[in-house]
């Protein structure tokens, strides 16, 4: 039976993985996740990713698309771009036009592929910004798939983000962690794609199945968070909380008392779309729509398991 349990509180899209996000008041859904959902990367001279883990001023690079990208049949024309900022350069502008050229031995993480090479102006104004040389790469779906890990979403794809095509939270677990911080966080610390209000504090663990507008979605795994969620999104400062308090909060060793703990800290839940793929048009999800739930476990260590 069909539970309303919250609403989209907020929708985001991060085009270059590791870069700022958008905030939308509606997306497209695709099967790799939100339309133009980490469709880019930025790698290094060896062709790897490179994110926040190593390079935090990535923070500080904002993304700008046409307002009417985020409509559900637009298509880019000629004079559709990406406009990209960042401290201290100029503006770079990035055509959505689909480029002509490859880049092979593209990797991000254990997967590894071609990918669409945005060009010598974009390579110079990233390797001029992060101070070593860089690239800017587009995933090409018509030429790549990268699976998601079967063991826990077999059948299913993503472009680049790190495992799975959505992050889902809830305010709920936001407004309980920040009341265990002497300094509170936002939400962009966690990077989620799909902000939840109206729920308990992480009450999205235990979320196996939900219906949101008129796309299912089946929730994968319990989000393990890296460093990121350490550096200020705003000046692109690393410091050590909201890890430290996770520690004590949301831990496997605090949440799986039973199991060898492994060092994780759990925020979020990963979701893929049951049904994104059948369906030609409606594929949207809106602030304010419902969050409906189909089927949940029963507790966190059920979840994390």
């Amino acid at each position: 039976m069909e539970k309303e349990s919250g609403r989209v509180k907020s929708i985001f899209v991060y085009p270059i993985k590791s870069c700022r996000g958008i905030s939308l008041s509606q997306a497209p859904i695709t099967s790799t996740g939100f339309r133009w959902d980490r469709q880019w990367m930025i790698v290094n001279a060896n062709g790897r990713m490179i994110t926040q883990r190593v390079e935090p001023k990535l923070a500080l690079i904002e993304i700008e698309l046409p307002s009417e990208a985020f409509s559900e049949s637009w298509e880019p024309s000629s004079d559709s771009y990406m406009v990209i900022r960042a401290p201290g350069m100029d503006t770079l502008k990035v055509s959505l036009s689909k480029p002509r050229d490859m880049v092979e031995h593209v990797s991000v993480w254990n997967w590894n592929g071609s990918a669409l090479d945005e060009g010598a102006t974009a390579a110079e104004w990233l390797s001029n910004y992060i101070g070593k040389p860089s690239r800017l790469v587009r995933f090409d779906p018509a030429s790549q798939t990268r699976a998601t890990d079967p063991e826990f979403a077999n059948g299913y794809k993503t472009m680049f983000s790190d495992q799975f095509p959505f992050l889902l939270i809830s305010q709920g677990s936001l407004d309980a962690l920040n009341k265990s911080l002497k300094e509170p966080v936002p939400i962009n610390r966690f990077r989620p794609n799909i902000l939840v209000d109206g729920c308990g504090p992480f009450t999205e663990d235990l979320w196996k199945e939900i219906k949101i507008n008129k796309s299912t979605f089946v929730g994968v795994r319990l989000c393990s968070r890296c460093k990121i969620p350490t550096i200020n999104q705003e000046t692109g400062i690393a410091g050590s909380e909201p890890n430290e308090t996770l520690k004590e909060l949301r831990s496997d060793k605090v949440l799986l008392p039973n199991k060898k703990p492994q060092g994780q800290i759990y925020v979020g839940q990963h979701l893929v779309c049951k049904d994104c793929s059948t369906r030609d048009r409606g594929n949207v999800i809106q602030v304010g729509d419902p969050v409906h739930v189909l089927q949940q476990v029963s507790s966190t260590a059920e979840a994390a398991a």
